[in-house]
């Protein structure tokens, strides 16, 4: 593999990272997540969406994605409403790589705009905030007995602060943490336990999800607190991924009675060559 080919499919050291299906990428791709459909049962009704972002990489270490999605909400009470939600903006800086720990530091700026419907998007207001990001494979852990059974796991993610720019609103305070499985990492630079395709291929992953308004109109919100099991399959130019979400709080729950989530990603530097070109 060369070093172009790893900076673009998120691999670091030997470990390549999967796209997660909530917490942000420490690391800058090109890729197109062309579909991510998510489907919950709430308290209150269904909400169906389906989400798309693309990231374009400027620089060896520097992306930025813009990315947005179609919501449909059905209420138990009330009308039907569809639209599309805002536009996120994320410029991300890979500024530390450690290849020999399988390490990644990144740090992004979100920048939400206020592009969507209001009868399904509550964010009304312009916000902005600092993301720090990470990704972790242990592969640097010795190639003993029983320990090495532990290098194909890998960790990934995120903490952020975006608070509203104006208005009396909410400020927005969230972290993630993904733990991954590499059935891949295991085959090729562990021990070959005779898996064939598509197991070979497989990382099962547990994502662990907080989301709070600490600011805004009704003062500080409960925390959201979630868990996000699901697989994903990686192959040459795609990567499919499906999880659940149960909630892990008991101010959760109205909101996550019942959950399907979806990602299909495309590595576009594999679909498309020429989209591994640079300006910077």
């Amino acid at each position: 593999m060369t070093r172009t080919q790893a900076w673009a499919h998120g691999i670091v050291g030997d470990y390549e990272f999967i796209e997660p299906m909530i917490t942000e990428d420490a690391n800058p791709k090109n890729e197109f997540d062309i579909l991510q459909p998510s489907w919950y049962r709430t308290a209150d009704g269904r909400e169906f969406s389906i989400g798309s972002s693309i990231e374009k990489k400027l620089a060896k270490t520097i992306s930025l994605t813009l990315g947005t999605e179609w919501i449909s909400l059905s209420p138990k009470q009330g009308s039907y409403e569809s639209g599309f939600g805002n536009l996120e903006v994320l410029p991300k800086w890979a500024f530390l790589t450690i290849p020999e720990h399988e390490l990644r530091l990144s740090i992004a700026a979100e920048l939400d705009l206020p592009t969507g419907n209001p009868s399904v998007q509550d964010e009304q207001h312009t916000r902005l905030g600092p993301v720090m990001l990470w990704a972790k494979g242990m592969g640097d852990l010795p190639n003993w007995s029983v320990l090495k059974y532990l290098r194909p796991f890998g960790f990934q993610g995120d903490f952020g602060y975006v608070p509203a720019l104006g208005g009396h609103t909410s400020h927005e305070m969230f972290a993630d943490e993904v733990i991954e499985y590499s059935l891949p990492y295991l085959s090729n630079n562990v021990r070959d336990i005779g898996l064939r395709w598509p197991l070979r291929e497989l990382f099962p992953y547990v994502e662990f999800n907080y989301d709070q308004l600490i600011a805004g109109p009704a003062g500080e919100t409960f925390p959201d607190i979630r868990i996000t099991p699901g697989v994903a399959y990686v192959g040459g130019y795609i990567e499919l991924s499906v999880a659940t979400q149960l909630p892990l709080n008991n101010a959760t729950v109205p909101a996550a009675h019942a959950a399907i989530l979806g990602l299909l990603d495309i590595f576009l530097d594999d679909v498309v060559p020429a989209t591994n070109w640079t300006p910077l």
